[in-house]
């Protein structure tokens, strides 16, 4: 099987971008081409960048490797440690694509308390604030939505009869019982606040008594959700392939409690005036990733111990838009 190494381009990068602490995953990538052969992007360099966890690294495969693909040369520097390191990169201009949230937009980077449950519209919001400010452009974003939300084991949701957050708050007290990390526990956007807006308060006997809830390691969370124990229902993450592999049922928050966070492609503003033909690109990719198609393919990673770029790679493949 062929790769494409960034070699000299890659470590050159590196040096660049040493002062901010990016690092590249692997700088490698599958070499393919288009199936008809085209080359829009023939003579274009890029940089790909991306977040240090799975479905950062994951898209900017994807991305990488679909762009190479295209014709492009690409710098491939995915997998940045943080999400500072990668987003200082493309406002510095030492790097052009880096897959993105709205709600990562909206709330860390522009400082908004604003909830705005429409996910086009919070596009929109952060896509304007973003071009004005700092030239980047949020492509259209992608079907997918990696937000907070709450879990049960599919047993547990059967035999409680809860399909959604709102029938959750209507069992009895003994039932609402969770788990939780600590971050989550005391973000200003998180647990509290969520109980509140459905009407179960923290730490009163007719809402969620402290002993219901159980706080502890975020990875350690999802076990215990499976197993209902300490705890029905479980803080998880709507794409983590675990989501998938335990067999749990994300329950609706019908009261849109949670801010969306819609995968959206960056790219910037220079590089898209450059090379337009990037918007039709990214937006094949971006047509094709939903919910369920992403906690699959980041399950091949984090749970069959897949290499990221071999999971890009064959997703590729099985959508013929590589070969």
């Amino acid at each position: 099987m062929r790769w494409t190494r960034a070699g000299s381009l890659a470590l050159l990068a590196l040096a660049l971008l040493a002062g901010c602490g990016l690092v590249s995953s692997s700088g490698t990538f599958h070499d393919s081409s288009l199936p008809d052969g085209a080359r829009p992007l023939d003579g274009a360099r890029l940089v790909v960048t991306s977040k240090s966890f799975t479905e950062g690294v994951l898209l900017g495969k994807i991305t990488a490797t679909y762009l190479a693909a295209a014709g492009a040369t690409v710098t491939d520097l995915t997998g940045a440690p943080g999400s500072a390191s990668s987003r200082q990169a493309q406002l510095n201009g030492d790097a052009d694509i880096l897959w993105e949230y709205t709600g990562t937009g909206w709330v860390n980077y522009h400082n908004q308390t604003e909830t705005i449950a429409d996910p086009h519209e919070l596009w929109q919001r952060v896509h304007d604030i973003e071009r004005r400010d700092h030239d980047l452009e949020w492509l259209p974003p992608a079907n997918f939505n990696d937000t907070y939300a709450f879990a049960a084991s599919a047993p547990t949701a059967q035999r409680l009869q809860v399909k959604s957050l709102s029938e959750v708050a209507a069992l009895p007290v003994a039932d609402r019982t969770f788990c939780v990390d600590d971050e989550f526990f005391s973000r200003s956007d998180g647990f509290l606040p969520m109980l509140a807006k459905y009407g179960i308060p923290y730490n009163d006997p007719n809402g969620v008594p402290a002993g219901n809830v159980t706080r502890m390691d975020a990875g350690v969370v999802y076990p215990a959700t499976a197993k209902s124990a300490p705890c029905h229902f479980g803080m998880v993450y709507t794409t983590d392939g675990r989501v998938k592999n335990l067999g749990l049922s994300v329950l609706d928050d019908d009261k849109k409690f949670f801010l969306p966070y819609s995968g959206t492609a960056v790219v910037r503003g220079a590089i898209i005036e450059q090379y337009p033909q990037l918007r039709a690109l990214l937006g094949t990719i971006a047509e094709r990733l939903t919910d369920p198609l992403m906690r699959e393919l980041n399950g091949r990673i984090d749970i069959d111990g897949a290499d990221p770029a071999d999971v890009a790679y064959d997703w590729l493949r099985s959508e013929n838009l590589v070969e």
